[in-house]
């Protein structure tokens, strides 16, 4: 050996490069050494020559030790070869050495690293190119892990390696005996075919079985088999390295615990990767989205649920970077594409060393509550807004009295024309805010006065002539009442009210003109009403119009009181919440439908009397 060597050193790692070269100095080897990363430098420097030894990782970027091995052997067979590996197992480093390596090196295990090269320096000196040393062998079966045995054609073991002391105590022992005896007896004749057929084809292959100990302790066992031939070719043993997989067994049936009590869990649970693609996917985030596991896993969670706008999941992203976990509500979509809210609860998950490595994230649906919530606003909100106009509305009405009743006075005293046109106007305005205080005191009481026994056929018919004295022409104006209409029980006024307002909105929605049509019908008992079998007979008073229709964000909105689409002084917005109360009042419900540029229909259910029909005066 001489005083300094000449390494190749065949390594896409730098700072692993360095650390063994600095192993190497530590120990008193003074190397010139040649790091190459690819096959191709390696075959240059292969072909200029003058190297002592040669150390090659395994693993490596379109390339690994075991072709490099056989490059090496072909080109430098005299040129000793150690696998210095992070990622190679025992059946790898294994086949290298039948491969003709001089010995290989966990790279945790560096420590071992400079008596290797020392070793096998000396052995290429002394054998020069001959087969492996007997020393040397004896010293890898004595520090692999694994269990290796060599057994021959009848099924006899002929070697036992020292590792199989993890199962038994004297791995001497079983030198002839069969190479499956100790499996368990529901897998002894699976393991015997299983020898067979490496025996037999020569085909490498791998099993599980178990082994019953001594005391009835039972080990899980991973065998990976394969063929070893004579100098003519000829398979004349089999090669056994087994290892204990008895924990991995043990973590995987609590891996798979785990996923069942999660599948168990109400709320959707998903792993996501630091890129959002979605590692892990319960049965609950199946029943919730729509996507199965299969089809979720792999894809991207914001593509999935935010229909790609990760705009959205940013905030959150940043929090939990900062803080380690986030909590908040999230607007997502299903598989359907239909929207639902999620109370989102995420935890940023980290390796051994404190690295960032997945996001855990437990979505709970809350859409039905939120909706809830909104309808449960919605109403407070009313309630209020009726207390308030009801108080503003009473000292209102008392102001326009006086009004009204001042404007009376002075007409006696005013002689000149001007002076009573004047107070004529002054009379009307008064007159119409009257009307508007009587809308919002029948919202604010949600009732009205006395209740009678009323045919509508005449209030429609009163309503039609009023409508088309004021209605512009441009709007065609068709009336439709059954000859048998029941009658009802309530007030005249007010139902007045509601077919002047639903009338109004329609005349207000149609500025180019159009089509309005009012129409009154019996309902039956047991038909469908607002989806559900309405119990009693029911009249149903329905204004449709050609006009604009409404979007649905304005149908979400159109009972709440105040609101409204017209020009500001062009409506109170109470118009809608008023004819509600009205219906609410007299026992009966409204419905509508409506489509943008496809005109409106408000339909008005009120309980039947039961009562013959009167031919008389509606208002009786």
């Amino acid at each position: 050996m001489s005083a300094r060597l000449r390494l190749l050193h065949l390594e896409a790692n730098p700072r692993d490069a360095e650390l063994v070269q600095s192993t190497l100095r530590q120990s008193g080897l003074v190397c010139d050494t040649v790091i190459v990363n690819n096959k191709p430098s390696f075959l240059r420097a292969l072909a200029r020559g003058g190297f002592d030894l040669v150390l090659s990782d395994f693993a490596l970027p379109g390339f690994h030790g075991l072709a490099a091995l056989a490059l090496a052997r072909e080109r430098r067979p005299q040129l000793p070869f150690v696998l210095v590996s992070g990622t190679a197992g025992e059946e790898e480093a294994v086949e290298s050495l039948k491969s003709g390596a001089a010995d290989y090196v966990l790279k945790s295990r560096l420590a071992r690293l400079p008596e290797a090269v020392r070793r096998a320096l000396r052995d290429a000196d002394a054998a020069a190119g001959s087969g492996p040393v007997e020393p040397l062998f004896h010293n890898i079966m004595e520090n692999l892990e694994d269990m290796v045995a060599v057994v021959d054609l009848q099924g006899r073991r002929v070697f036992c390696s020292p590792s199989w002391r993890r199962l038994f105590p004297g791995p001497d022992s079983l030198a002839g005996t069969e190479a499956f005896g100790e499996a368990h007896p529901e897998d002894q004749l699976r393991m015997q075919c299983f020898f067979r057929g490496i025996a037999f084809t020569g085909r490498a292959q791998r099993a599980e079985y178990r082994v019953a100990l001594e005391g009835g302790a039972v080990r899980h066992i991973e065998a990976q088999g394969s063929a070893m031939r004579d100098a003519a070719g000829r398979i004349s043993h089999v090669l056994l390295v087994s290892r204990d997989i008895t924990s991995r067994k043990q973590a995987d049936e609590r891996i798979q615990e785990q996923a069942e009590l999660l599948d168990k869990a109400r709320d959707a649970i998903c792993l996501k990767d630091l890129s959002q693609h979605i590692l892990y996917w319960n049965k609950s985030a199946e029943r919730l989205y729509g996507w199965n596991a299969q089809e979720a896993i792999g894809r991207s969670a914001n593509d999935l649920l935010l229909a790609g706008d990760d705009a959205r999941a940013m905030p959150a992203l940043r929090e939990l970077i900062r803080r380690g976990q986030w909590q908040g509500e999230l607007h997502q979509v299903d598989r359907q594409g239909r929207s639902l809210i999620a109370e989102s609860r995420w935890t940023l998950l980290r390796d051994q060393q404190g690295r960032a490595k997945s996001i855990l994230v437990i979505n709970t649906d809350i859409t039905e509550k939120k909706q809830t919530e909104a309808r449960l606003l919605r109403t407070q909100r009313m309630e209020t807004i009726g207390a308030v106009a009801g108080g503003i509305a009473h000292d209102l009405n008392n102001s326009l009295a006086l009004v009204l009743m001042a404007a009376d006075t002075l007409q006696k005293e005013v002689s000149s024309e001007a002076g009573r046109r004047l107070l004529e106007t002054i009379k009307r305005s008064a007159g119409h805010g009257a009307q508007m205080v009587q809308q919002i005191l029948s919202f604010a009481r949600g009732s009205g006065g006395g209740h009678r026994t009323l045919q509508l056929k005449l209030l429609l018919a009163e309503m039609e002539g009023f409508i088309r004295s004021l209605f512009p022409r441009s709007i065609r104006i068709t009336t439709h009442t059954a000859d048998d209409l029941r009658p009802i029980l309530g007030d005249a006024t007010q139902l007045h009210q509601i077919l002047l307002n639903l009338c109004v909105n329609a005349r207000d929605a149609m500025p180019e003109g159009g089509a309005l049509r009012i129409e009154a019908a019996n309902v039956e008992e047991g038909q469908w009403l607002a989806g559900q079998r309405w119990p009693g007979p029911h009249v149903m008073l329905a204004v449709t119009d050609s006009g604009q229709g409404m979007t649905p964000e304005v149908q979400e909105r159109i009972f709440e009181p105040f609101f409204t689409t017209k020009a500001e002084g062009r409506g109170t917005g109470l118009g809608l919440s008023t004819v509600v109360s009205i219906v609410k009042a007299h026992g009966g419900f409204v419905n509508f439908s409506s489509q943008p540029g496809q005109g409106t229909v408000f339909r008005v259910y009120l309980p039947a009397t039961g009562a013959a029909l009167q031919p008389a005066d509606g208002r009786s």
